[in-house]
């Protein structure tokens, strides 16, 4: 597959979840950026806003085998990874398979559930794979995690931990729709009962599993100079020094930052990272690894603010 092939690809999946999902061609490509360099998307955002058809319609048009979990209070870590449990036919202990083990994974509401339960991501999220009883199990190599949860001013929730929030290469902010977009949801669903379907909407399959495994391979032709790299390196150290931080981005995240870049060259057809790749990606990117220091929490500054004053200090590379 070529670059211009991926290029197209990602169109033509941005078209199909378009007909089920409004105004979202942002998020949508980001989705794909993170499939495509093996990482994994936090979204944020009020109730109703469509995240979970979002999900999907975009499992759909990749092929992917797709599993959900409603993360409750009352959820255990054994009803996502699943449990060892004994057959009296065969006086053996058998694996019993919980939601994990799929392709692309939708953790609705993770935020609603304690960190305990939480934590039983983590291994799975970086290593793509599970540990019960000792037992390694592993997952499928496209493991992705797309998660939901709402605002942390909401009631009733449990932040992620800082080194949770770290596994997730986005977090993207799903806000209310704007007033023609949302007029065009209402013309769309008004009329129609029940809850939207994918499949109703007429998404299809674009990709298949050997597909995606060629997209994959085509980022990796990607070029990253060293120039490129510097860049990289220089925005994520500037995070750790700045006043208004009280922690800054990890090597994980600069070495994400990268990947990521390579992944968004490809899509636009080029086989070679620019400046501009970082910079579209540097807010989804950081937003969630950076902690605001008390001074600045106090007069009201926002990370986005901040990760936008980076990006303008920076000297990027001509």
């Amino acid at each position: 597959m070529t670059l211009d092939d991926v290029a197209a690809m990602g169109r033509a999946i941005d078209a199909e979840v378009a007909k089920a999902v409004v105004d979202q061609s942002a998020t949508v490509r980001l989705l794909l950026v993170a499939v495509l360099s093996g990482g994994h998307v936090l979204l944020e955002g009020p109730p109703g806003t469509a995240k979970t058809l979002l999900a999907q319609s975009f499992a759909r048009t990749l092929g992917l085998d797709f599993g959900r979990i409603q993360f409750t209070p009352d959820l255990m870590p054994g009803d996502i990874v699943g449990a060892n449990l004994f057959n009296f036919q065969t006086s053996a202990f058998a694996l019993t398979k919980g939601p994990v083990f799929c392709e692309l994974l939708l953790a609705d509401e993770i935020n609603r559930t304690p960190p305990k339960t939480q934590a039983a991501l983590l291994e799975a999220m970086q290593e793509r794979s599970i540990t019960l009883d000792g037992r390694t199990e592993r997952l499928s190599e496209r493991f992705t995690v797309v998660a939901t949860q709402n605002p942390i001013e909401q009631q009733g929730v449990y932040p992620l931990p800082e080194a949770q929030l770290d596994r997730f290469l986005f977090k993207i902010g799903i806000d209310y729709p704007s007033e023609a977009a949302e007029r065009a949801i209402v013309a769309q669903y008004g009329a129609a009962g029940g809850v939207p379907r994918a499949a109703e909407q007429g998404v299809e399959q674009v990709a298949d599993a050997p597909a995606l495994a060629e997209a994959i391979a085509a980022v990796q032709g990607v070029s990253l100079v060293e120039e490129i790299v510097g860049y990289v390196v220089a925005l994520v150290r500037a995070t750790r020094v700045h006043a208004d931080l009280a922690s800054g981005a990890s090597p994980r995240a600069a070495a994400a930052l990268a990947s990521a870049a390579r992944a968004a060259a490809a899509l636009d057809g080029r086989d070679y990272v620019i400046p501009d790749d970082v910079k579209a990606l540097a807010a989804p990117m950081l937003r969630h690894r950076l902690i605001l220091s008390p001074a600045a929490e106090i007069d009201g500054r926002r990370i986005d603010d901040v990760v936008a004053e980076l990006i303008e200090s920076v000297e990027a590379p001509r």
